[in-house]
């Protein structure tokens, strides 16, 4: 008879390989909090023509309501701190954080909400269409979606974790943003890397930063 401690830690391999591949409930819809650690927003924008310049965004904060089977009844409300923008050099990041441009004293949040669901297409693609909130300025925007996995994640707490990569376009002008037009490029590639968390109570509630912000609970206006 083989000893029960020895066969406890030789079983412990494979019940963590059976623990951390156990998929999303099906049919079920979850509530999902970002993780503003591994949650970062990326964009380019055209700099005089000679490159792209490039910033990124981390601290997204908001909720997913998700079913991995019936993406039709997601919704969604992210908050993203744009006051945490970094360009890659503080005098370059000052520029853009200045009035002429984001003006993030007076605008320190972008807000994306989808309350009619996801659109999903062939296997794990879709778009999540919604309206944007920038620069003060509501007006709607579709993003093009991938759902990479959903799943225990690895490692302790081992918390159902679904994550997602998505891509935009927009135009810095439609949302009221119209100075140096002619250094800096009016369309704007966004790319959203982003994992969410299980959560078992309350929806996650958007961090409020010091600065005025957009108030979650107010209803978005076309």
């Amino acid at each position: 008879m083989v000893p029960r401690q020895r066969l406890t830690v030789s079983c412990l391999p494979a019940l963590l390989v059976a623990l951390t591949s156990v998929p999303a409930v099906a049919g079920e819809t979850a509530r999902y909090a970002f993780d503003p650690v591994h949650t970062r927003v990326l964009f380019a924008i055209d700099h005089a023509g000679f490159s792209k310049a490039i910033g990124t965004i981390s601290g997204s904060e908001g909720s997913l309501h998700f079913d991995v089977d019936d993406w039709s009844s997601a919704r969604l409300d992210v908050v993203v701190p744009m006051h945490k923008l970094d360009m890659g050099d503080s005098d370059w990041t000052a520029s853009v954080f200045a009035p002429r441009f984001l003006d993030v004293k007076r605008y320190p949040q972008a807000r994306f909400v989808a309350t009619n669901g996801l659109q999903r297409e062939a296997g794990n693609r879709g778009r999540a269409c919604g309206q944007l909130t920038l620069h003060g300025v509501t007006r709607p925007l579709c993003l093009d979606i991938v759902m990479n996995k959903a799943g225990r994640y690895p490692l302790p707490p081992f918390r159902r974790t679904i994550g997602f990569s998505a891509t935009a376009m927009l135009k810095r002008s439609d949302y009221g943003m119209t100075r140096w037009q002619s250094l800096v490029g009016d369309d704007i590639e966004l790319r959203i890397e982003a994992e969410l968390f299980r959560r078992d109570g309350e929806d996650a509630q958007p961090a409020q930063p010091d600065a005025p912000s957009i108030d979650p609970s107010t209803p978005i206006q076309d």
